[in-house]
């Protein structure tokens, strides 16, 4: 093993990260847009629609799990937007020409996008416990939970990487996202896919937001996970791997150009 080269990637890494949690603080916009949006859509579900839905429990136990996923989402759609704007301002063309390590400029993006995630998350946590939310989760459970969202944010993070690789506007590199922001409405996040219609019930069963909700509701509330859990690790875990070849494989096509 490269020592030499692994410690220049973890250095540049290092700074590429600091500079991208500078944006996220100096910048606070596209944080509080992350965290509003579910937080929003959160009350709307849990005082406008819970009333009418019967699922045997509190509802905002049962929506909570799907909207922290939502949220993920809204946090990767700005991941994109950053690395497509990093990518049409030319700051990837200038550090490509640097002695900096290629690794650097997706880790950096991927890394702050962590973060932000993980700070949007907790604040939309907060909010749920003020709302009514009540988690019977224990400590091994809470870990549980950390690791699933770290899984989920750390795959969605590289895939929205490509996206923003391949986008040539902002615009467009937002676009891309909008499946991820869309899968949790048709899965077990707002109601149980066995309302559903048929055809609708089969998508919603397999599709991979569905199992990590319901690993999620599993650990937080105490509902049956079964094999909801696995299923999870096999969606998140290979779309990490893919993703992170991916975005390896587009950054260094676009640079040799």
């Amino acid at each position: 093993m490269n020592f030499s080269a692994l410690g220049w990637g973890f250095s540049d890494g290092w700074v590429m990260f600091r500079r991208n949690l500078k944006h996220i603080f100096r910048n606070p916009d596209s944080l509080f847009i992350s965290i509003i949006l579910p937080i929003i859509l959160m009350l709307m579900f849990v005082y406008v629609f819970g009333g009418a839905i019967q699922i045997g429990t509190e509802y905002v136990n049962y929506v909570v799990p799907g909207i922290i996923i939502i949220c993920v989402g809204y946090g990767s759609s700005m991941t994109a937007v950053s690395v497509c704007q990093d990518k049409v301002g030319g700051l990837f063309d200038r550090l490509r020409s640097m002695a900096i390590h290629p690794s650097a400029l997706l880790v950096g993006h991927v890394a702050g996008s962590f973060v932000r995630n993980m700070i949007s998350t907790t604040l939309v946590f907060i909010v749920a416990l003020l709302v009514g939310f009540r988690p019977a989760a224990g400590f091994l459970d809470w870990i549980g939970v950390i690791t699933f969202l770290s899984l989920f944010m750390l795959a969605i993070s590289w895939l929205s990487v490509i996206f923003g690789l391949i986008a040539d506007s902002v615009e467009t590199a937002s676009a891309f996202t909008f499946f991820l922001m869309f899968l949790p409405y048709v899965s077990s996040a707002f109601v149980p896919t066995e309302t559903m219609p048929s055809w609708l019930h089969f998508i919603a069963e397999n599709q991979p937001m569905t199992p990590l909700i319901e690993t999620l509701r599993g650990l937080l509330i105490g509902t049956p996970i079964g094999s909801h859990a696995w299923l999870s690790v096999a969606w998140f875990g290979s779309l990490l791997v893919l993703s992170i070849i991916g975005a390896v494989v587009v950054f260094n096509r676009q640079s040799v150009k």
